[in-house]
């Protein structure tokens, strides 16, 4: 594989792990400040969320730039740090 394809997939990979971060911030902003994690407004701004992100995945990965088992990863990664972060939140409410 040549060096600019590598650099072009670490880029790629890169970019969406901070996509997944940015996600987790905006989820946990609107948990600390505008709406429970029961809400329908929450619901929808993740669900939302997560079908961008896994769409960017989906793309990323047809273009060749991420490896699908990666791009599950990714993810899963991003499922278990929400979970964790409602689960904290669900705690600090009882």
């Amino acid at each position: 594989m040549s060096e600019m394809k590598i650099d072009h997939r670490e880029r790629a990979y890169a970019l969406l792990k901070a996509d997944a971060d940015k996600i987790l911030r905006l989820i946990q902003v609107q948990m600390d400040n505008l709406t429970m994690p029961k809400c329908p407004l929450y619901e929808e701004v993740l669900d939302t969320q997560m079908f961008g992100f896994s769409r960017e995945i989906d793309f990323a990965v047809r273009l060749g730039l991420v490896d699908e088992k990666d791009g599950k990863e990714l993810i899963c990664s991003l499922e278990r740090r929400l979970s964790a972060l409602h689960e904290a939140f669900t705690e600090s409410e009882k």
